[in-house]
């Protein structure tokens, strides 16, 4: 089988119609070029250049092949390319985890920003709850996950990337909704949608400590896992919910938000996990950008 190195010799000679040119182009001598394209020929067992004292030609067998042998040249400089990009981070996929709340404006914004400044690394995108982003990237499945505190695996690294206040969802007509920031105790005996403890554990012990701190006993019409699924309760006027400030930005039709006064003003974090001994070279590059969109 002929070599890279015959074929980049033959399209050069191919193209210049000259040796000695095709040799300076490739910064070699013209002995071995011509030594390099007759192994060709011989290989092929077929004349591609027509060599005279005065010029060369192609002959039709050699037009035809040049086709092919640029082709090959050309897959051979992208495949080292996009090898020496993805060793340096400049190219690759990274598969990021994220929250169904993170999904509705710090992702989509992320994703833009990569589009722009890292088009040939490509995001792979799993909307899950944290509990399920904690076994992803042990597994390896994600590389980089948004997820909610606590984060207890040693194996993590973490960055804070977001930190917001709560909202009251409120149904259009609720006697709240005059007010322009709600309390606690605007919450007691009054119907609400809860988070469900199972999957939705963070907000659902963190509601748990606000009311019992207050001493107040919101009446718990529905438990549910995703915020969209709450938003669309209260918007059915069943009832107020209590959500992250980043999920009125789905502006849905029907429902109003207040801010609910908390201390602190912005309990409701979400951190940037990575396992610390992924080896995934475009990760870095993902990282970095991730923060630049955050401050920004």
């Amino acid at each position: 089988m002929f070599e890279l190195s015959q074929l980049r010799c033959f399209v050069a000679a191919a193209e210049e119609l000259h040796f000695g040119r095709a040799a300076q182009r490739l910064n070699m001598t013209q002995s071995p070029l011509s030594r390099q394209i007759q192994l060709l020929e011989r290989i092929l067992d077929v004349t591609l250049l027509e060599r005279t004292s005065r010029n060369v030609a192609l002959t039709p067998a050699g037009r035809v092949f040049l086709v092919e042998a640029r082709r090959i040249v050309r897959l051979a400089e992208n495949a080292a390319l996009s090898a020496r990009r993805v060793a340096k981070g400049d190219a690759g996929k990274v598969s990021i985890g994220f929250t169904a709340v993170s999904g509705y404006s710090l992702v989509p914004r992320i994703v833009a920003d990569a589009r722009a400044a890292l088009p040939n690394i490509d995001l792979e995108l799993h909307e899950m709850v944290s509990s399920e982003q904690t076994e992803a990237l042990l597994t390896g499945m994600v590389d980089l996950a948004f997820m909610r505190p606590p984060i207890v695996r040693s194996e993590f690294d973490t960055a804070l990337v977001l930190s917001e206040p709560l909202m009251v969802a409120l149904p259009t007509g609720d006697d709240r909704a005059v007010k322009d920031e709600l309390t606690l105790p605007d919450l007691d005996a009054r119907h609400l949608v809860m988070y469900s403890r199972q999957g939705a554990g963070y907000f659902n012990d963190m509601l748990m400590r606000y009311f019992d701190e207050a001493a107040i006993s919101p009446l718990v019409l529905q438990h549910v896992t995703q915020i969209h699924s709450m938003l669309g309760l209260v918007r059915a006027g069943v009832a107020a919910a209590i959500v992250p400030q980043s999920a009125a930005e789905l502006h849905p039709d029907a429902v109003e938000f207040r801010k609910l006064v908390t201390k602190p003003e912005k309990p409701v974090e979400l951190f940037m996990a990575w396992k610390r001994e992924n080896a995934n070279p475009a990760l870095g590059a993902v990282r970095r950008l991730c923060l630049q969109t955050v401050a920004e």
